[in-house]
């Protein structure tokens, strides 16, 4: 039987026998599920700026207080989630790949249910 490719990009391959993955090669007849993670990230430390700014603006800090605000604002805004793909197999669960775009892990999961399906 030859080997099908549904996904081939950049350091990322998924066939109906193997997801290869920056050198790492798992064999897709081991691979009972997959399924998409997120890690949020942390958002404590620019809130606390946030609110040491607000606290200066009160305290007629207003100069201080706005460019610590506004840096927290921007912070906040840079921040984004670490996508995952998690694999899982009879030997437990492995989070198999990363990446802040959202939309390209959809579609290495797409590849690899296909795969999944395809192997029947």
């Amino acid at each position: 039987m030859d080997e099908r490719v549904f996904f081939d990009q950049g350091e990322v391959k998924v066939t109906n026998a193997r997801f290869i993955v920056s050198g790492q090669t798992y064999a897709m007849n081991g691979v009972t599920s997959v399924k998409r993670g997120v890690n949020q990230p942390n958002r404590a430390l620019p809130i606390i700026l946030a609110i040491v700014g607000l606290v200066l603006i009160l305290h007629q800090s207003f100069l201080w207080g706005i460019a610590l605000a506004g840096l927290a604002v921007f912070w906040l805004v840079k921040q984004q989630p670490d996508w995952l793909v998690i694999l899982h197999s009879a030997s437990g669960e492995v989070k198999a790949l990363t990446s802040k775009d959202g939309e390209y892990i959809k579609a290495v999961i797409d590849a690899l249910n296909d795969s999944i399906i395809h192997r029947g």
